[in-house]
């Protein structure tokens, strides 16, 4: 495994420059992905709580290769408000999970990390509670639904389906009902979780295998204020797979048992016949329970075969060592009042264009 520095530095001209700030004690990450329709409603939110808690804090938006104004929108936010707002900008779409982690990585904060939606599902008012919990000697606070208001029956069913099947296959490892990304995390519980690196990610599952004292702070849900759901049902059913194969073996285990139940019933079925033509003498066997018992074998195999190739497919895009995420450029907040001082502070290459560029967090 070959390690290259675990998040982006900024360059080293700009780190030494006038605009430079103190890192904050609380970072802010806000994954999007074609949000530039709620994107300012949210920091309009977000603002006025982070200041009332009362420490440093930054907002760092991860575009995750947005084909709306979400790019456009987070610079602005940035324009408006530069000593808060960071903005990292990834190469393409990665997925949200790639998106959180390339935010963690790139997350300035001394004292506690908090991690939340733009859609505004999750309130930003939520947040000094979390803060509150931390400061209690929580490493981790996690949000947990109490409603979820604006979605229907069946993805409140399965949701809460998902949840308990998880809480069942987890083990030692206890991920909480009802419970997303809305959380804050200590710095050394952070630096714990970032220390995993697979290319597969379940971040909830992550969150929770990493232990430390937590707590839930309880909170309802709100509708989407503004934009689409990315989640579709199908997208939701690859998540739940992607989570159910990084979190736990049970799957293959479910395979080797029905492979031994199926041996057995077989061994017992060819008994019967045995006997039977003993006593009986050799009738002739009927077609459909041929065919039943072929289609039914054929069936199990070919799903214990799915199984395998599930968890084999991920041991493949492992193995290959590909970066989780590649950063088109990150542009951290600054202490200066506009484009002028930015280019004023930056390097001679920064104005020219001509800054090296940017590598991957790590590679696996």
């Amino acid at each position: 495994m070959t390690k290259v520095p675990g998040r982006l530095e900024v360059l080293a001209p700009r780190a030494r420059s006038a605009s430079a700030v103190r890192a904050p004690v609380l970072s802010v990450v806000v994954p999007c992905y074609n949000e530039a329709e709620v994107l300012p409603r949210f920091h309009a939110r977000l603002r006025p709580v982070m200041e009332a808690v009362g420490d440093a804090w930054e907002v760092l938006y991860v575009n995750d290769g947005s084909r709306d104004g979400t790019l456009a929108a987070m610079l602005a936010i940035q324009e408006a408000d530069p000593s808060r707002v960071s903005v990292l900008n990834l190469a393409r779409n990665f997925g949200k999970e790639a998106a959180l982690t390339a935010g963690l990585d790139h997350a300035a904060a001394t004292g506690a990390v908090v991690v939340i939606d733009v859609d505004l599902q999750d309130p930003p008012e939520v947040i000094p509670d979390l803060v509150r919990a931390w400061r209690e000697g929580f490493d981790v606070a996690y949000a947990q639904r109490r409603a979820r208001a604006g979605e229907s029956w069946t993805k409140r069913a399965t949701a809460a389906a998902f949840y308990r099947v998880m809480e069942r296959l987890g083990g030692k490892v206890r991920m909480p009902r009802d419970t997303g990304d809305f959380r804050l995390m200590s710095r050394r519980a952070l630096d714990a979780m970032l220390t995993m690196r697979e290319r597969h990610r379940f971040m909830k599952g992550l969150f929770a295998w990493v232990g430390f004292p937590s707590t839930p702070v309880p909170y309802d849900r709100e509708p989407r204020a503004a934009g689409e759901s990315k989640w579709n049902y199908w997208a939701l059913w690859n998540l739940s797979i992607e989570g159910i194969t990084s979190f736990t073996t049970v799957p293959l285990r479910v395979a080797t048992y029905a492979g031994l139940a199926t041996s057995a019933l077989a061994l017992l079925f060819g008994a019967w016949v045995v006997l039977k033509t003993i006593i009986y003498g050799n009738s002739v066997a009927g077609y459909p329970s041929i065919m039943a018992v072929m289609l039914f074998l054929g069936g199990v195999q070919l799903m214990t075969l799915g199984i395998i190739g599930e968890y084999l497919g991920r041991v493949f895009n492992e193995a290959k060592g590909r970066p989780i995420y590649i950063a088109e450029r990150f542009l951290p907040r600054h202490a200066g009042a506009g484009p002028v001082a930015r280019r004023a502070a930056a390097s001679p290459e920064d104005a020219a264009g001509l800054a090296p560029p940017v590598h991957p967090a790590e590679t696996t």
